[in-house]
């Protein structure tokens, strides 16, 4: 298991701890409620707050009156992400958005 390494250990290189840092943003559609929908919905902090112990998610934002969120995610590769993403509990229910990042250096 990785530990987390606090922001100040982070390289002034603008390299992420990890290799490559994402934004995630993921939407639920309530109209298509389902119970199968709810039951994956309430196992998402749970994934969430295992990503983030082990450093894959730097921060976790809740969208304001939606359900939904928005995770920096710095992992190793594009296959790691898709990997995480596709564990997560709500990953057949939600719409993900993903933007690749990059540091801007002075």
């Amino acid at each position: 298991m990785n530990e987390r390494v606090p922001d100040s250990a982070t390289p002034r290189t603008g390299r992420s701890l990890h290799g490559v840092k994402f934004l995630v943003s993921w939407r639920l559609e309530l109209t298509l409620l389902s119970r199968e929908m709810a039951a994956a919905l309430a196992r998402v902090p749970d994934y969430a707050a295992g990503l983030e112990r082990n450093g894959k998610i730097v921060s976790r934002y809740h969208i304001v009156g939606a359900h939904g969120g928005v995770w920096i995610m710095d992992v190793d590769s594009h296959e790691e992400l898709e990997r995480l993403l596709g564990g997560s509990p709500v990953y057949n229910f939600a719409h993900f958005e993903v933007t690749a990042l990059t540091a801007m250096s002075s």
